[in-house]
């Protein structure tokens, strides 16, 4: 079940919503970098959008199923940018930490992510994991 859309931008930037994210998950805008893709992304898991986070998924990586509803379980408290790195024209990579709760335990999640610009469009391609 997805949840109603903050006032501000669950990706921590100082934005309103609908200014920040919410112009790519709820107003159909591309996202037009891959960092602004990962916000985006972290912020349809925090809000429950499973639909925008298959949506900017590559397809050739993208899982065949997907679901974010876990009763409420998964709190997301939190996103930490390290960097962003533009490899060329059409691959990029973003190092970032999410912080969770599930069940009211912590939790973080590190990871160096790629994506990929297909027809003026970033897609989440795949990602290591960091210690």
């Amino acid at each position: 079940m997805a949840n109603r859309a903050p006032d501000s931008c669950p990706c921590g930037n100082p934005a309103l919503y609908e200014l920040c994210c919410g112009r790519y998950i709820d107003g159909g805008l591309r996202a037009p970098t891959a960092e602004a893709l990962m916000r985006s992304r972290y912020t349809a898991y925090a809000l429950g959008r499973e639909a925008y986070v298959r949506e900017t998924w590559h397809p050739a990586t993208r899982p065949g199923a997907l679901d974010l509803d876990d009763g409420g379980a998964t709190k997301w408290i939190g996103l930490d940018v390290k960097r962003h790195e533009l490899q060329d024209q059409s691959h990029a990579t973003v190092e970032f930490i999410a912080r969770y709760k599930i069940n009211g335990r912590a939790h973080r999640l590190h990871e160096l992510s790629r994506f990929i610009c297909v027809d003026d469009q970033w897609f989440y391609v795949d990602g290591d994991i960091r210690p």
